[in-house]
């Protein structure tokens, strides 16, 4: 059991105790003192003289070839951290002498997981540039494969994750990641998260497995670092994928591991993983997993689409396999019918032509040209991608008759259509591994979706108009060319959209960009479904019209020539193909579609301010490499399949401001005007299974208002336990404690910090929904109520920060609140903040005098004087205590006289214009010493004054001293045990007592500047 606020030391002790007494690893001690590296040559020699039985000679060679790789200076970690890993995934290969053949050494028993020798170390002080301690270093034959970092429970493990980040910088200790695979980062609420090197912190993920053990933390470690599960981690799921190194998810490890069982049974089936979970990488890792493990085994990977089959080979040579697309037909029965290569992919298609009217024929036709002698040759797998589409016709029947030996697994990240679901079963078994988009989402592997429906209808506004425009324009037609003429405006009376209804689209959309956080910040993008190419040109007109260029089309329409052939229409407006033709080369401008998809879906992605918006129809709705999108404008009439990867566009991490992804639908396909959104699997996913699309979408309304409502509860009950808290001295003590005490700021740090969370996050759930309070259920008076909330909880946390001292965490919060802030809340008091940006409030006192400093604060705190005084007080003790190892006796001194202010204030005994003048006359002392008239002229440097304050105020002996230490003193002496003993012996030159040697060499120590 832990205890509430259990300190890192103690939660450390007892994850080593279950390292050892559970997982069964060797503890080898707490190397504080003794240092280590990320290759233990004493462990890994005696793993392989006595396990392996090497003779010494080659052991040598191994360690020398293992080390210089770790040891490389020249290249990128992720470059060398990949040449470690090939060398313990397949071996170290070296000669035993001159001329001899080649030997792959195995320096970790894949096979045989239990003959490998697990141990952890603690508090592994590693020497680089700035030396650096992980706290649990895991070794596996004396090789370092993974680091943890524990926290206390009132410490989020985002610190011990930033923390693995920094060590992995050149600056501190990168080469001893260059072994690592597993980096990990905990404490006893959070419990454990992983990734490897280089991963960004939004990336850390959890493991997920059942399990009746309750501590998150305790759970975590037994679940990833029991031995045989680590061993297969390693060898079977690390990924380096295009520059990026990539661990398995808990879906991919379990999808995997449950596609084996049906191998080893000889049984096909589906594996649904929902988009964005990672399904390529899934089909990557149980593709290696069968080459190694299948005798005569060959993986033919079939799509159906040419940018999909483009994608898995980008996907597969990314990860360095090569697979090779077959050209044609014909191609892919000659690949099949040798042995070589082993790995395929192709086009469904080129199974059968794309009319499947044809399909009978056609098969029949391909078996008569087959060879007499065909078989193909091995045992083949066959992953279908997408088989929600691709198996539904008749063309999987061409698949079955020329691989009627082959074992079929279907792979899809939607679920499958109801009418569907049982023959699909038939073909490829039943479902293998599922992982809904849920699951998903609460594993925060995909964001959730908010949606709204907005309702933009088209009106008859004069029928008699329209009647007169059919009789002048349709004289002379007969009456059968007339009626066909009224079907076609009936038709396109229903598919197009009016002018006006696509130009208040448009502006509502350019409404967004300028309201919407990450649409108008630059860091966010959106993309709009048109109904048509046509209707995406006429999107793309209007919005270069009202001078918005940042936006393109991208659709499978190629502009050709042919295309306006005998378009001319004399005296009337350009036609559908004359206009979508005239647009798109106006747009392309003199660029092939290719090179302007390319280098407009680069800008998508890398620039979004640059290129805000693309209009697309049917092209980058569906792939993995389609670019992710935070707002997903819906005008299209879609449905089932293309629907549910259409939204999942915008459900991608993208960004630490990223929350959620949006979806705004024109077309009302969910109907939410008729029905309630829970009810959505009728309509538009009327095709899909209930149970299957569960939580896939959610009113953002509705779901705005709550989260608006969580977030106010849980920061008044935060304030609740405050007598008054519109009283700025009693909000200042209860987040600051009594400035006498400087043990009280560090002991209120956590309410600070969760009042600075908990604002930010109620600026962010007001800002979802500022403009459409109403909507959501408020009243005009509730809205004023929560409005003056907001503003009362922004100058409060101004005030606190303020008055403890603190700054903003600046890593997570400090843009997009900024942003919200000057876009929904009153810029009075935010601005005043922009005094401190550069410069501390003792530093603006000592400089620009009390008055103008005073001027600067918030008016909560500017008008009540007791508070101001705190402020301030607050500030300089906790300089003072910052400063206190630099020269104890000088902030000693400061520290008696602040205390005797304070003792003066309260018992006012002093004007109060007096004390502010005494006050910033301490403060000038405080933050610039070198300015006291107290120190003889030679004491020119804080080092020499640390000295002469330190030894009695002896300026010979504090002169000696210093020349002493500066003869002596070395780059980065500092954690190196050598150097730090000739500057100890330097002070001890002229200072006998050892005690007191200790005591300036502490002193000397702190002095960063000078030594």
């Amino acid at each position: 059991m832990t205890s509430i606020g259990q300190i890192e030391r103690k939660t450390q002790n007892r994850i080593a105790k279950l390292f050892n007494e559970q997982l069964g690893y060797h503890y080898l001690g707490n190397w504080d003192e003794r240092g280590g590296s990320n290759i233990e040559e004493g462990v890994l020699r005696k793993y392989l003289t006595e396990t392996k039985k090497y003779s010494s000679e080659l052991i040598e060679k191994v360690i020398f070839e293992l080390s210089k790789a770790a040891g490389n200076q020249s290249e990128s970690l992720y470059d060398i951290n990949k040449a470690v890993y090939l060398m313990l995934r397949y071996g170290v290969k070296v000669r035993p002498e001159a001329g001899a053949n080649t030997e792959t050494v195995d320096v970790i028993n894949w096979k045989q997981w239990n003959k490998n020798d697990f141990a952890i170390a603690e508090e592994v002080t590693v020497k680089g540039e700035h030396h650096k301690r992980p706290d649990i270093v895991l070794y596996i034959n004396g090789i370092a494969i993974g680091v943890i970092e524990l926290k206390r429970s009132t410490i989020s493990i985002s610190e011990g994750i930033r923390q693995n980040l920094d060590n992995q910088k050149g600056t501190f200790i990168r080469n001893f990641f260059a072994t690592v695979q597993l980096v990990m980062a905990g404490n006893d609420i959070e419990g454990l998260k992983y990734g490897c090197i280089e991963t960004k912190e939004k990336y850390y993920l959890g493991w997920k497995e059942e399990s009746d053990i309750e501590n998150p933390l305790d759970r975590g470690i037994l679940q990833m670092c029991n031995k045989q599960r680590l061993v297969e981690l390693l060898h079977d799921f690390v990924v380096y994928d295009r520059g990026i190194k990539k661990l398995c998810r808990p879906n991919q490890y379990f999808g995997v591991k449950a596609a084996q069982e049906h191998i080893r049974r000889r049984e096909g089936g589906i594996i649904w993983h929902t988009q964005g979970s990672g399904k390529s990488l899934t089909m990557v890792w149980l593709t290696k997993w069968i080459k190694e493990n299948v005798t005569n085994s060959r993986v033919l990977v079939i799509t159906d689409r040419e940018e999909l089959d483009e994608q898995i080979e980008k996907v597969y040579t990314g990860v360095g396999e090569t697979i090779v697309r077959t050209k044609s037909g014909k191609d892919l029965i000659d690949k099949l019918n040798t042995v070589n290569p082993w790995l395929l992919c192709s086009l469904i298609h080129k199974f059968g032509k794309k009319d499947e009217g044809n399909i009978d024929e056609y098969v029949e036709e391909l078996e008569r040209n087959l060879p007499a002698d065909f078989k193909a040759k091995g045992d083949i797998y066959v992953f279908v991608d997408e088989c929600h589409r691709t198996q539904s016709g008749k063309l999987h029947g061409a698949m079955k008759k020329i691989l009627p030996n082959a074992l079929f697994i279907g792979f899809t990240g939607t679920p499958l259509l109801k009418k569907d679901k049982e023959s699909s079963m038939e073909v490829f078994g039943t479902y293998i591994h599922t992982y809904k988009f849920d699951e998903a989402v609460k594993d925060k592997v995909v964001l959730d979706l908010r949606y709204e429906a907005r309702n933009v209808d088209q009106q008859i506004t004069s029928q008699e108009g329209i009647d007169r425009w059919f009789n002048a324009k349709t004289r002379g037609l007969t009456n059968y060319a007339l009626t066909e003429l009224k079907k076609r405006w009936g038709t396109l009376q229903k598919v197009l959209s009016s002018r006006t209804r696509i130009s208040r689209i448009m502006a509502d959309i350019l409404m967004d960009m300028e309201e919407r956080e990450r649409l108008q910040n630059g860091r966010g993008n959106a993309m709009l479904v048109a109904g048509s190419i046509y209707q995406a040109c006429r999107y793309y007109e209007l919005f270069q019209e009202a001078g918005f260029t940042k936006c393109a089309i991208i659709t499978s329409y190629n502009p050709s020539i042919s295309d306006i052939k005998g378009e001319s229409v004399v005296e009337e407006p350009d036609t559908e193909n004359v206009f979508k033709y005239d647009t798109y080369v106006k747009m392309l401008n003199g660029k092939t579609p290719e090179q302007f998809e390319m280098e407009v879906k680069r800008k998508f992605i890398e620039e979004p301010a640059q290129m805000k918006l693309l209009i697309v129809v049917d092209k980058l709705l569906t792939g993995f490499d389609a670019p992710p999108a935070t707002y997903l404008y819906i005008d299209s009439s879609m449905q089932d399949h293309g629907l549910f990867q259409a939204i999942c566009r915008v459900n991608r991490l993208d960004g630490d401001d990223k929350e959620y992804g949006y979806v705004v639908d024109y077309k009302d396909l969910f109907k939410r005007l008729e029905k309630a959104v829970s009810d959505y699997t009728s309509d538009a996913f009327d095709a899909f299974e209930k149970e299957d699309v569960e939580g896939l979408l959610a009113d953002r309304l509705q779901k705005g208002k709550e989260r608006l409502d969580e977030c106010l509860e849980s920061i008044k009950a935060l304030i609740e336990p405050i007598g008054n808290a519109k009283d700025q001295l009693q909000c200042i003590r209860y987040f600051c404690g009594n400035p006498e005490n400087p043990e009280d700021l560090k002991n209120t740090e956590q309410r600070r910090i969760s009042l600075y969370k908990q604002t930010v996050a109620l600026i962010r759930a007001f800002a979802n929904i500022a403009n459409e309070m109403e909507e959501a259920g408020y009243t005009i008076k509730q809205t004023e109520q929560i409005k003056e909330d907001m503003k009362f909880f922004e100058n409060l946390r101004q005030e606190i920060k303020l008055a403890s001292r603190d700054y903003i965490d600046l890593k997570q919060y400090e843009p997009a609140m900024r942003h919200l802030i000057d876009t929904y809340i009153s810029a009075t008091d935010s601005t005043v903040v922009s005094a401190f940006d550069d410069i501390t409030l003792l530093q603006l006192i000592a400089e620009k005098g009390m008055d103008v400093a005073a001027n600067s604060l918030p008016s909560g705190i500017r008008k009540n004087k007791n508070a101001m005084a705190e402020t301030i007080e607050n500030n300089i003790r906790r300089l003072i205590i910052d400063e206190m190892p630099t020269n104890p006796k000088y902030y000693e001194k400061m520290s008696v006289l602040l205390d005797e202010l304070i003792r003066q204030r309260k018992e006012e005994a002093q004007e109060y214009k007096k004390y502010l003048a005494a006050l910033a006359k301490l403060i000038k002392n405080v933050t610039k010493p070198e300015d006291s008239k107290d120190y003889p002229k030679a004491m020119n440097t804080p080092g020499k004054r640390a000295l002469f304050d330190n030894l009695n105020r002896d300026a010979n002996l504090a002169l000696q001293v210093d020349a002493a230490i500066i003869s002596v003193k070395k780059d980065d002496w500092r954690g190196n045990k050598q150097k730090e003993k000739e500057i100890r012996i330097a002070i001890g030159e002229y200072i006998e007592d050892e005690e007191e040697v200790n005591r300036v060499y502490e002193i000397v120590r702190a002095q960063t500047q000078d030594y």
